[in-house]
């Protein structure tokens, strides 16, 4: 996906319905089902915490950060994850906790980054962390700067490989609460994005070929209305949709 694209998408991600626990469901692990559809953590008292989902352009691309943890004695030692963390007393709001782990993280100062919107928040049972993610965007083509205490790596990685379906696979993983259990996961350059992170991308990934979907066709109706003239004239028609899937693959968000 151009950047450009995804920019010209921003009202319509803005808008666009959020699919919740519908889409976090298709990458929760078994184990982790129930915890999606109770929603009351009354007794639990999680911990707030934010993470970034940062778009940012590269070699004329949107591409879509993620970092590895460093390996610690922790529940979330060496994963692969969004860059954010904890709330802070002092923060105000955890769309600012979600820019302020970022820039402490990887670098990327908070006055670089523009927030589109909140997304569907979700519940870590293993951390006692309840996590609210936030879509942002960069207009640079940013120099990530890894935290050497906290992260091992960044990965970045074009969004048009995360909106294809056949990243999607089974694998075995060990966790903090289970041995060799099957999760759902995204295969993407070799790594493997699995538990809350691949829910929250689950999401995501659905709103963004959603809003792409609304995009094209409301594009498609103003070509038409601009070349018809009450007569669709037939040759030209077909000669953009041709056009259309020759530069751009997601022109009908199709899975390709």
């Amino acid at each position: 996906m151009d950047f450009s694209h995804f920019i010209n998408n921003i009202a319509n991600l803005k808008k666009e319905k959020l699919l919740a626990t519908d889409a976090h469901i298709k990458m929760a692990p078994l184990e982790r089902i129930s915890y999606l559809k109770d929603k009351s953590f009354s007794e639990i008292e999680p911990k707030n915490a934010a993470v970034l989902m940062l778009v940012y352009p590269k070699n004329e691309m949107a591409h879509l950060a993620l970092i590895v943890r460093n390996t610690y004695p922790g529940v979330h030692s060496s994963q692969i994850s969004f860059p954010g963390g904890k709330e802070e007393f002092e923060d105000g709001t955890l769309e600012f906790t979600a820019l302020r782990e970022t820039e402490e993280e990887v670098g990327v100062q908070m006055n670089k980054v523009e927030i589109i919107r909140q997304c569907s928040e979700i519940y870590i049972p293993p951390s006692n962390f309840l996590v609210t993610p936030y879509l942002g965007f960069s207009n640079e083509n940013l120099q990530f700067i890894p935290n050497p205490d906290e992260v091992q790596r960044v990965l970045e990685f074009p969004i048009h490989q995360l909106l294809n379906d056949k990243t999607i696979v089974q694998t075995k993983m060990t966790t903090s609460y289970a041995i060799n259990i099957d999760v759902p996961a995204f295969e993407v350059e070799n790594f493997l994005i699995w538990g809350a992170t691949a829910m929250m991308l689950s999401e995501l990934k659905e709103f963004i070929k959603n809003a792409m979907k609304y995009y094209k066709i409301t594009k498609f109706a103003s070509f038409l209305k601009r070349n018809s003239y009450g007569i669709i004239q037939k040759k030209s028609v077909w000669t953009y949709i041709i056009h259309q899937k020759m530069v751009n693959p997601y022109f009908w968000c199709i899975n390709s």
